[in-house]
């Protein structure tokens, strides 16, 4: 999904400077996640940790926003973009193989962008199903046993190689999705696979390609 572009575009609805937003509150998604992954609160789903990083950004930024909308734009990640192989890709992936997000966001927030983006899940898995996020190894080996699956069985596909380092440690396959624009037309990281990834495509049509779908 095209996070930046759509949360850009939801807080410049809201007379804020869209990017500027959009990149600040991205930079505080790793902090938030880790308050759970290190014991430091107990679980909470990723609206709740959007949220309060979004009073921090506003802060930092000097931005006025009323809690309301502050409410809304948080839901600006349950309305995210799909790039353009996103679906026509999946579609042809979902011919030959189950599909489900191993995702850190919630069933609710999944469900919404299934939605909104038309994506064809098989069934949405990831971090809710395990009570925890990723890259905790739970997240992985619950969501392949969720669907009767030995972890060879299946395959992590992903932008960022920490995310396939962690799902390849945990015995899945791996296939790397370039999104290099992902963070902006600066991006330096996620480029290409790292070592030991099996497949690596510059998108998800390459992917179904390669996957014989």
């Amino acid at each position: 999904m095209d996070w930046r572009t759509s949360v850009a575009r939801a807080a410049a609805a809201l007379g804020l400077p869209g990017e500027r937003v959009a990149d600040a509150w991205r930079a505080r998604y790793q902090p938030q996640l880790e308050t759970v992954r290190s014991g430091e609160r107990e679980w909470v789903v990723l609206d709740v940790l959007h949220r309060e990083a979004l009073d921090h950004v506003l802060a930092e930024l000097g931005l006025e926003l009323g809690a309301g909308e502050r409410d809304e734009l948080t839901l600006a990640w349950h309305r995210l973009d799909p790039w353009p192989d996103t679906v026509p890709g999946l579609a042809r992936l979902k011919r030959r193989y189950v599909l489900a997000p191993c995702s850190n966001g919630h069933i609710a927030q999944s469900v919404a962008l299934a939605r909104h983006a038309g994506l064809p899940w098989d069934a949405i898995l990831g971090a809710e199903i395990a009570r925890a996020y990723k890259p905790d190894p739970e997240v992985y080996r619950a969501s392949v046993a969720a669907l009767g699956l030995a972890p060879g069985e299946a395959m992590m596909v992903a932008a960022h190689d920490g995310d396939l380092q962690a799902a390849a440690a945990c015995g899945l396959r791996t296939a790397f999705v370039a999104r290099p624009r992902e963070h902006g037309p600066g991006q330096r990281s996620d480029l290409h696979a790292g070592p030991g990834v099996d497949v690596e495509a510059a998108d998800f049509l390459a992917l179904a390609d390669v996957l014989g779908a």
